[in-house]
Parts: structure tokens; sequence; C-alpha cells
């Protein structure tokens, strides 16, 4: 079974710039580059990233800013990773054909189609970070949890009780569905769909470790966490996770309160 595309070429120049000390937003790219085994470099000055984000044409709102080696400026995370994918390899294997020209008509509705299907899928675990991170900010995020906490009670109880399982469930469908391989979202090699997939997971059971720990017993989502396994194994990830380079979660977009997690056992999944 094919774990990593085959190593690119390898490129100069890429520089990220972001927030230092926590995953954020940011991890997302890291990951993509650290998977395909291409050099970047990372930019923590707040004062540069500041005068980064009104750099360029349209300005940009916030980071992660990714400074291409043509020295153009790209923001958004979904934006950057839909650019990146077939650059590194990570957009499916007739998405990765995108890299350079395709004459053939339908070759490149195909890849088209696969690149836009893996972009749809990560956008979906982006959803997910989003919904979590509302948990313990769900009025503002300019004030502190401690300013919402009742709030942040009822937000988080709907977040585990239904969100979490409609989106396991989602992409556990999406799996089973994937008749190329059941460990892959797309196709049969790694897109930045699966690392996507991979950080959002390893985010909520960070956050949510009772939780999560019970929707894995139950069995109900073991392709979705197979993923995550065998993610974690591949190459370049592996090195990352095993370099101490990784920053830890702790005070960013996924947080754990103990009070806003439960096992919640026997609660129903529910629909919208």
């Amino acid at each position: 079974m094919p774990s990593r595309p085959r190593k690119v070429q390898k490129l100069a120049g890429y520089v990220l710039h972001y927030w230092s000390g926590i995953p954020g937003r940011g991890e997302y790219v890291r990951l993509a580059f650290e998977y395909a085994g291409v050099p970047y470099t990372e930019v923590n000055d707040t004062p540069k990233l500041i005068k980064a984000l009104h750099a360029s044409s349209p300005p940009h709102f916030a980071q992660p800013i990714l400074e291409l080696p043509s020295g153009r400026l790209l923001s958004q995370t979904p934006a950057i990773l839909n650019y990146l994918a077939p650059k590194l390899g990570l957009a499916g294997e007739k998405g990765n054909l995108l890299k350079g020209a395709v004459e053939d008509d339908e070759v490149r509705e195909q890849a088209e189609f696969e690149r836009a299907s893996v972009s749809q899928l990560t956008l979906t675990c982006l959803d997910v970070l989003v919904e979590a991170h509302d948990t313990h900010h769900p009025i503002a995020s300019s004030l502190y949890y401690e300013d919402q906490k009742e709030e942040a009670l009822r937000r988080a109880d709907d977040f585990r009780k239904t969100r979490m399982p409609k989106f396991l469930g989602h992409f556990e469908e999406t799996l089973v569905k994937n008749k190329a391989s059941h460990l892959h979202l797309v196709g049969k090699t790694t897109t930045t769909a699966d690392l996507a997939l991979f950080h959002t997971l390893d985010g909520l059971q960070f956050a949510f470790p009772r939780r999560m720990g019970a929707l894995e017993k139950s069995g109900k989502y073991d392709k979705v966490f197979a993923l995550k396994v065998r993610v974690s194994g591949e190459g370049g990830i592996k090195e990352y996770l095993e370099s101490g380079r990784r920053r830890k979660f702790s005070n960013g977009l996924f947080r754990h309160y103990p009070e806003l997690d439960t096992e919640d056992e026997g609660a129903e999944e529910e629909e919208e």
C-alpha cells in the first residue's frame, strides 16, 4: 500500500509567517511541507508578521501567510493548502498532474475534480477546528474564557453530543466509500485532507480526551482512527513528530478545559 508520494524536487524560498508558540492554523501548512520533505523557514516575529499582512495587494486579513519563492504572499489556510497540494504531491494521484501542463481535456477535468475533492474534505476538517474553538469562546474571541464560561458549557455540550459524532461519521463514511483505500480519504495516496484530518483529530483528543476516548471505544469510527495512526507512522510525519519540533497544544485553538469534557455515555447522535 502506498504511503508517501515520490519525494518531490527540493525547493527553496518558502517562508511561513505565523505566531510563535502554538500549532494553530499554521500547523496544517507545516504538516504539508514536513510530509513532502520540502524545506521551508518560519518567521514568528510579530512586527514582521503585522507588516506582512499589509505588504501586498490585496492585503491579508490574518495569518498564516505563506511567502512564495517568487516573493508573492498568500493567506488563508485552505487557499495555501490548495495552492501547495499539487506542488507537494498532496492533491491525489490525478490531482498531482496539475503541477504541470495537462493538455487532454478529460484528464484535466478528472485532475481538477480530484483536487477539488481533496480541498472539499480539507475545508470540512477546518470546519471542525472552528467549532472546537467556539466551544471555549462561543461569544467573542476578544473575551476571556472565564467571561463566557456558562455559554461555553452549553456550546461544548452540544459539540460533544451531536457535532463530534456527526463529523467523525462523515469521515468514516468517506473512508468506507473510497474503494481505492479505506485508509485514505481520496484515492490511495496521502493528501492535504488526510494531513488535515490527522491534526484535527489530534487536537480533539487533546481538548476532549474523555469524549474522544469514548467515541473511539464505540468502534463506529475505526477507519478514522486508523487513518490517524497511518499518517503518524509515515516517513515525513514520523520524522517530524520524533524531532521535537512540533509545537504542543496549549492555549490555542484547541484547548483542554476539564469541565467541558465528558464521555457523554448514551448521547444520541442527532442530525442537523
